[in-house]
């Protein structure tokens, strides 16, 4: 009798993956996918193997009683009716964190304790954790696998090598290419550092291409090895190109890296895709600095409420800092008067208690404490007098992670480009076009804060809450640099820019479009 090509396919899965079923388990599931077509069958596999996969299994043998509670897990991730599932405001100090297994190529959940007050351990564990989430997706880039034996290639392949490997070689060698950590191990002078061992480069002849390059930034360089002077000779630096999420997903399957109640990723419920796409008319309306002390930002925030008030979006978004100047004793007593004030306006619009989101992310200047990121959500004795009247109310962390059906969305307020632009190592040419400098080198190193921790402080053991990786369908970068929005490598990178300062313009995002648009309230 000829095999059943299901019950193959099942077993060969889970063999694939290093599992094995009992006989059943695996007629248990040959039951569950019998109605099933191929690409149907194939993604529930993919989910049940990621669930399981995140279960610490006493041994590689699944029976049914094990699948039936992936399965139930996997049938429970989303209820049409539970908006809970549909939207998810996730604070990032309950984010998940994966760690880069270089021997099983895989990323596995770190289950080690977090702390505010970090160890040694967990400061160099930040930059090892970029370093190989980083060169683990560069060594499966087109443009460095190794070419196939009598295979026709497209494109022009490099040779990738290790700091350890350069330094090995002999004489001087050209069109070297390493990918490392630029770093000023003495002052005045660069070194390339990767996991292997560091160098010192000469960066006077190189060529910079699109990026804003820090210190502490991950850079392909190209160039030779002088081993008399002992010097690398840099003629080309560029960002390592980022990774398309769809790419990632097929590489590590629908894990839920995000956060969230989902166990598996958001974007491959289909149930998920089907009610965004229902939801044409859903919106959200992002605005920075909404200076709450400023009678003029409330008039305007009024005009606003007004104009949505018969078409309530599905959530605001306001950024800080929430009171003009800087910070000082009075700081406090002026945001309290100003979210009384911002309740009682808000009591004159029931529409938008009732059927909107609120989302509040602190900015630099907001009481809180200090300018380690990420930074937890404002002070409950502060935003009291939203809270009690507002239902919907969120109180964010900065950096904020935003699930909206299949959609993955980051908030972050941070004054970036100019921190950027006052470490660049080299400027970059085009300064007109900074916010496309910006977005490649965020994607490019898949993190919101790609600089030294003394210009941008980070708690060590949540320096995974500030990632980009796998790349989210939408990053907001809160800045007091003019509006922009970029699209690049499946994602859509926006600053709603400074509420007050650009004659009260901000941002509406229309998620079953992807599609931003701007707006002004005009004086």
């Amino acid at each position: 009798m000829a095999p059943d090509p299901l019950r193959s396919k099942i077993v060969k899965t889970f063999r694939l993956h290093g599992l094995s079923l009992r006989s059943e388990g695996s007629t248990y599931l040959q039951s569950l996918l019998r109605e099933s077509d191929h690409s149907e069958a194939d993604e529930a596999l993919s989910r049940i193997i990621d669930v399981l996969s995140n279960l610490n299994l006493p041994s590689p043998v699944v029976d049914k009683s094990v699948l039936e509670s992936a399965v139930s897990e996997c049938n429970d991730d989303v209820q049409p009716e539970n908006s809970d599932k549909m939207f998810n405001v996730i604070d990032v100090f309950e984010a998940p964190r994966h760690k880069y297994n270089y021997e099983r190529k895989k990323l596995l959940l770190d289950t080690s304790p977090k702390s505010l007050f970090g160890c040694a351990a967990d400061k160099t564990r930040i930059t090892k954790d970029r370093y190989w989430l980083i060169m683990q997706r560069i060594e499966r880039h087109d443009l460095f696998t190794p070419p196939v034996p009598g295979a026709i290639s497209q494109s022009h392949k490099f040779d990738l090598q290790t700091v350890e490997q350069v330094l090995g070689q002999q004489g001087e060698h050209k069109h070297t290419i390493v990918m490392a950590m630029l770093v000023q191990i003495e002052e005045g002078k660069y070194f390339l550092e990767d996991a292997s061992s560091h160098m010192l480069c000469d960066l006077s002849a190189a060529k910079f291409h699109v990026g804003m390059f820090t210190e502490n930034t991950f850079v392909l360089a190209e160039g030779s090895y002088d081993d008399v002077k002992n010097v690398f000779k840099v003629s080309g630096v560029g960002l390592p190109p980022p990774e398309p999420p769809r790419i990632t997903r097929n590489y590590f399957g629908s894990t839920n890296f995000f956060g969230g109640p989902s166990t598996a990723s958001v974007g491959s419920i289909q149930l998920l895709r089907d009610m965004e796409r229902e939801k044409q008319d859903a919106m959200f309306v992002f605005v920075s600095d909404v200076w709450l002390d400023q009678p003029s930002v409330l008039s305007k925030l009024k005009t606003m409420f007004t104009g949505y008030s018969k078409v309530p979006p599905f959530a605001f978004v306001f950024f800080g800092n929430f009171t003009s100047g800087q910070s000082h004793k009075n700081t406090v007593s002026k945001m309290k008067a100003g979210f009384k004030a911002l309740a009682d306006m808000l009591s004159s619009f029931p529409s938008l208690c009732s059927d909107s989101y609120f989302l509040f992310v602190p900015g630099p200047q907001d009481p809180g404490p200090g300018p380690v990121l990420p930074r937890p959500p404002l002070p409950d004795s502060i935003v009291e007098p939203v809270t009690k009247k507002l239902a919907r109310a969120r109180m964010c962390s900065n950096p904020a992670r935003v699930q909206y059906c299949s959609q993955e969305m980051v908030l972050f307020r941070e004054n970036l480009i100019n921190k950027m632009c006052r470490h660049c190592i080299k400027f970059p040419l085009r300064s007109e076009e900074l916010h496309v400098h910006l977005a490649k080198t965020l994607l490019s190193q898949g993190h919101l804060a790609p600089l030294p921790l003394h210009a941008m402080p980070v708690y060590w053991s949540h320096d995974h809450a500030l990632r980009l990786y796998p790349i989210p369908d939408v990053v907001v970068v809160a800045d007091k640099y003019d509006a922009f929005s970029v699209s690049a490598t499946d994602c859509l990178i926006f600053n709603p820019g400074s509420f007050p300062k650009s004659n009260f313009s901000f941002k509406v995002y229309l998620p079953a479009q992807k599609k931003i648009e701007n707006c002004e309230i005009s004086t």
